[in-house]
C-alpha cells in the first residue's frame, strides 16, 4: 500500500483541538448560564440610586385630570409604581397598591407605561386608582429615562427628588415591610434632619 503525504492521517494536535475548542466553549457557554440563572432578576442594579429623578411631564392617563412630572416628586417621599394594562404580574401587585394608598403612608404615583389609552384607563377603573397622579408614558420614552427594564417597578423617591429604592418584578407584602417601609422612614428621618 502507498501512503499519499498528509492524507488519511491526522496530526495529534489537530485531532485534540478539535474536541478540546468545543468543550472548551460548551464549558464557558455554561458557567455564564449558571451566574446569570443564579441570579435574582430583582436586584438588577440602577445607575439612578442616588441620582435627581429625571426631568420629565406626562399628560394623564385618559379619564383622569392629573398627569405627573419631575416636579410632582420633590418635597416629599414617595414611590412610583411602572405598571401597564397588558401586564399580568401589575393586575397581581395591584391590590397591595390600593391597600397602601387607602393606609396614606406613602403617596402612590403611576407611571403608566406603553399603554393603549382606552386600556389604561379601563384597568383603573376596573381595579381601583391607587395613583395620586398617573402620568401617560405612550412611547415608552420617560421609562427608558428612568432605566426600566419592564413591568411592573416601583421606585422610592426621595424628598430631594433624588431616587432612593427601586424594586423589579411585582412587590409583596414582604418587600413592602421588610424593604420599603424602613427606607421610607429613614428618608423621613433624614429629611427632618
Amino acid at each position: 500500500m502507498v501512503e499519499i503525504a498528509g492524507v488519511g492521517r491526522s496530526r495529534p494536535g489537530r485531532l485534540a483541538w478539535r474536541f478540546l475548542l468545543p468543550a472548551a466553549v460548551f464549558a464557558l457557554v455554561a458557567a455564564a448560564l449558571a451566574w446569570g440563572l443564579g441570579r435574582d432578576p430583582r436586584t438588577l442594579p440602577s445607575a439612578l440610586i442616588g441620582k435627581p429623578v429625571p426631568d420629565f411631564f406626562l399628560p394623564p392617563v385618559q379619564g383622569r385630570a392629573l398627569g405627573l412630572s419631575s416636579e410632582h416628586l420633590k418635597g416629599q417621599v414617595s414611590l412610583v409604581n411602572v405598571f401597564a394594562s397588558w401586564c399580568i404580574p401589575c393586575r397581581a401587585e395591584h391590590p397591595l397598591l390600593m391597600r397602601l394608598a387607602r393606609g396614606g403612608t406613602v403617596p402612590v404615583f403611576g407611571l403608566n407605561y406603553k399603554d393603549k389609552p382606552a386600556e389604561a384607563a379601563a384597568f383603573l377603573d376596573q381595579l381601583g386608582d391607587p395613583y395620586e397622579r398617573t402620568g401617560a408614558d405612550l412611547d415608552g420614552r420617560v421609562a427608558v429615562d428612568w432605566g426600566v427594564y419592564g413591568v411592573p417597578e416601583t421606585y422610592v423617591v426621595g424628598p430631594d427628588g433624588k431616587i432612593a429604592y427601586r424594586h423589579t418584578g411585582p412587590m409583596t407584602q414582604d418587600v413592602v415591610f421588610n424593604q420599603i417601609f424602613p427606607l421610607l422612614s429613614r428618608l423621613r428621618a433624614g429629611a427632618k434632619e
